[in-house]
This record gives C-alpha cells, sequence and structure tokens, in this order.
C-alpha cells in the first residue's frame, strides 16, 4: 500500500485548497487504496474572502491548519508534525491558499517565497527520492523549490504566469487541462486541473493522471 501525504492550504478556492482539486486528488488516492495523511502548516491565512461577493473580508483572520481540517474531515496533522518516514509521496492541491499561504506567488509575483515548513518538506521528500504532484497553482513551488534542477512543470498554457515561474530555472512545458507533465527525472508531476478547466470533469481527468503518476514513482 502506498502512503500518500496530501497536503492543504485552507478550504476554498479564493484563500484556501481548491475543494473540487483537493477532493479529486483524496478520491483518486482512495480508489487506488493507498493510505492518506492529510496535512497543512499551523499559521494565519494571508486573508480571508468571502466566495460569495469574492472579496476579502476586513478583521477576519482564520488558520490555515484548521480550516484544511474542513476538506480532511478532521484527519490531519500540522505540516510540522508529519514525518516523511511514514509517506511515499506527496501531493499539493491548487487554489489561492496554495499560492498565498503556502508561497506567496500570488502577492508578490517571481519574487515570492515558500512557507519553510512547507520547503522543508518538499525537499526533504525530494532528496529521499520520493515523487511530489503539485495541481493547478501549486507547481509555482515546484518551480521555486527545484528550479535549479530545471524541473520540468506546468501551470497550463497562461505564458505570462510560465514567464513569471521561470527566472529560477525551471522549465515550463504547456499541458492541456486533461493530461499531467512527468519529469521522471525529478519525480515530479504537475497538472493544470483549474487553471484551465471550466467543468469539474475536466479537472479530474488531469488529476487522475498526476495521482497514477505518483503512485508509478513511489
Amino acid at each position: 500500500m502506498k502512503r500518500v501525504a496530501v497536503i492543504l492550504s485552507g478550504c476554498g478556492v479564493f484563500d484556501g485548497s481548491e475543494i473540487h482539486e483537493s477532493v479529486l486528488v483524496l478520491l483518486a488516492l482512495d480508489r487506488a487504496n493507498a493510505r492518506i495523511t492529510c496535512a497543512a502548516p499551523d499559521v494565519a491565512q494571508h486573508h480571508v474572502v468571502d466566495h460569495l461577493t469574492q472579496k476579502p473580508v476586513p478583521g477576519e483572520t482564520r488558520n490555515v491548519l484548521a480550516e484544511s481540517a474542513r476538506i480532511a474531515r478532521g484527519n490531519i496533522v500540522p505540516l510540522s508534525q508529519l514525518s516523511l518516514d511514514e509517506v511515499d509521496a506527496l501531493i499539493l492541491p491548487g487554489g489561492y491558499g496554495a499560492a498565498k499561504n503556502l508561497c506567496t506567488f500570488a502577492l508578490t509575483g517571481e519574487k515570492f517565497e515558500v512557507n519553510p515548513d512547507v520547503a522543508r518538506v518538499c525537499q526533504a521528500a525530494h532528496r529521499a527520492g520520493k515523487p511530489i504532484g503539485f495541481v493547478c497553482i501549486a507547481p509555482a513551488i515546484a518551480a521555486k523549490l527545484f528550479g535549479s534542477e530545471k524541473v520540468e512543470f506546468t501551470i497550463g498554457t497562461d505564458a505570462a504566469m510560465a514567464k513569471a515561474l521561470e527566472p529560477a530555472g525551471g522549465k515550463h512545458v504547456p499541458c492541456n487541462v486533461f493530461n499531467a507533465v512527468v519529469d521522471r527525472r525529478l519525480k515530479i508531476i504537475t497538472t493544470p486541473a483549474y487553471m484551465l478547466a471550466h467543468r469539474i470533469t475536466e479537472a479530474e481527468a488531469g488529476i487522475n493522471k498526476l495521482v497514477q503518476a505518483v503512485l508509478d514513482l513511489a
């Protein structure tokens, strides 16, 4: 049985994990009989967005771990406590939380930074030869952390955004919503999902391929 940690960034597309992507990842892993551990940083969200108006809520604060627990049905651990000895692979769903809470790409552009716990866990898993899947905008993290190794990644077909992610040294590979880019050399797998998807079934197609590639390489 493959053991996979799913790293979440909150709950909701505009300020946390994209819920459809997160659930599709969990469903694909469960269908493959993988053992799933959900984890998230125990930090404050960058901000809270009212998903009805799609506008930030002044003065409201939420915790990334507590919000991620909504998706994980309470079965989640702080990312700082995740033991890599107990997992064979990592997957990071997208959503703006990946670009605001797990890293700051949505806030600072190409000079963005990655959350220290996220960087530590991903780099340690990579050094140990464990595959990592990044969904939607989460591949920004792969570009930042593994650009020096010339990682191949995708965020879909947005040329301007791809250009902003390439200064670290990675190579963006255009990819449609139904597929995933598999860097077998580095064991990094990426798929556009809702960077391109107009329907949940479109997001599912690429996510299923990503999950399968992660499990094959684990």
